[in-house]
């Protein structure tokens, strides 16, 4: 027998955390962040652009030609 089969793997980061304090976590999505700062959720126009930007330089979607 090896040493893995004998001892559990510990878990670690968010696994390691309690269901409850994940849940706590989530739901603040993004709360740390004052209202002013978070620019996308301020103007659309500004998302939309840079969700254009990072599509067309995303090698994975480019046709070959």
């Amino acid at each position: 027998m090896t040493l893995d089969a004998e001892k559990p793997k510990a878990k670690r980061g968010f696994a390691a955390i309690s269901p409850e304090r994940r849940r706590e976590i989530a739901a603040s999505g993004g709360a740390s962040m004052p209202a002013g700062k978070r620019s996308f959720s301020q103007n659309r126009e500004l998302a939309a652009s840079a969700g254009r930007i990072g599509g067309s330089s995303s090698p994975s979607r480019k046709k070959p030609g």
